[in-house]
């Protein structure tokens, strides 16, 4: 058996799985999101800002309506909250379309470009 697959074994001899973190944190989180015209994006911005373990807010529109705006939300942190992120939005009006890139771990992986981009 090859040694670094194998699990080390505690005193009472069952298997302990390899040292992980406790929690996965949520790094960079990018949204499809629908809002009204108000607020606008800087309110909305501003409001994600402060939220704890976020560090930084880009907010794109990209397709006005009459009554609406399609907006792409990226937020990203040391420790982001979905469930305070998506209140926020909600509490603004705003409704996720869907959730389109996620980054968790200790560092933020870029995508890699392949051959078929």
């Amino acid at each position: 058996m090859n040694r670094s697959m194998a699990f080390d074994t505690t005193s009472a001899g069952k298997p302990e799985p390899p040292s992980s973190p406790a929690r996965p944190t949520l790094r960079r989180l990018v949204l499809d999101v629908l809002k009204p015209h108000e607020p606008n994006i800087l309110a909305i911005a501003k409001a994600l800002a402060v939220l704890p373990g976020v560090d930084g807010v880009d907010i794109t529109v990209y397709e006005i309506d009459a009554k609406v705006e399609n907006v792409k939300i990226t937020l990203e942190g040391t420790d982001l909250e979905f469930a305070r992120i998506r209140n926020v939005i909600h509490d603004m009006g705003g409704a996720i379309h869907s959730i389109d890139k996620v980054s968790t771990g200790r560092v933020i992986v870029e995508e890699a470009p392949t051959p078929q981009d």
